[in-house]
């Protein structure tokens, strides 16, 4: 019965945290209604960091008046040039994605990418990342993510608005922060956004240096090497050492004395 009441106290700090570690990040919205209706999906469920990639138009008085009582989300939004600024320090970003891609990243329901994330969030920020409404993520912006996640929806008419998918995604990290299932949580501090961005720009420029990779054509290449590391879910200290490889990798060391 102590054990009991000792997680029951525990759970509402525990779900604060985990809450304001992530961040909502929609790119190029076309239509401010969406960010406002996002805005307010948002609230319900206890998420308030919004960021904004390139949107179309904001502020806007229709996003205002669809945010209903969220207005202050909107206020507080951070509005960025590219997808990786709005994923900075973040050391997951869930992309969503409405139908099967013909890549090699890990693709789960929406309640399994919601426990992940959710376990991540207990000690890093996070990101879920929702494309723009006629299209949604591009495979430039699948590049940036390291899991996508698919709502499961009929597939005789699958075509869900921006808002209700937000909806669906927060209302499921709602319930995997409040099912009690965080006990599993994760101490692994995994790499930042940054970070590897950090590491692909230096592998990149590694390859064109010993002549694997050539710089007028990189683009099939690189992006097939950052969804390898995707999908290994890089640490901190495993960005390091492979950062250390690649500066011997061009500047070898003469004598090196074990």
């Amino acid at each position: 019965l102590k054990c009991y009441f000792s997680i029951i106290r525990r759970i509402p700090k525990l779900s604060q945290t985990i809450f304001n570690n992530i961040r909502v990040v929609l790119c190029q919205t076309s239509h401010p209604g969406n960010i406002g209706s996002a805005a307010r999906a948002m609230k319900t469920m206890g998420l308030n960091h919004l960021y904004l990639v390139k949107p179309d138009k904001f502020p806007d008085a229709h996003a205002t008046a669809l945010s209903t009582g969220a207005a202050d989300l909107l206020e507080n939004a951070i509005v960025t040039e590219t997808l990786s600024e709005a994923l900075e320090g973040c050391a997951l970003a869930i992309g969503m994605s409405a139908r099967k891609r013909q890549i090699s990243h890990e693709l789960v329901n929406v309640r399994e990418a919601a426990l992940r994330g959710s376990k991540i969030a207990a000690s890093q920020p996070i990101a879920l990342v929702f494309g723009t409404e006629m299209s949604g993520l591009s495979n430039a912006e699948l590049d940036c993510c390291q899991l996508l996640a698919m709502i499961p929806a009929n597939p005789e008419y699958s075509s869900l608005n921006l808002a209700a998918a937000v909806q669906v995604m927060c209302y499921e990290i709602r319930m995997a922060v409040l099912e009690g299932k965080l006990d599993e949580t994760t101490t692994t501090e995994y790499a930042t956004n940054e970070a590897l961005e950090g590491l692909y720009a230096h592998l990149e420029d590694t390859l064109i240096k010993i002549g694997y990779l050539n710089p007028k054509a990189p683009k099939k290449l690189s992006e097939r090497i950052r969804r390898i590391y995707a999908r290994a879910k890089l640490e901190k200290e495993e960005v390091n050492l492979l950062r250390g490889i690649l500066t011997l990798t061009i500047e070898p060391k003469k004598h090196n004395k074990y």
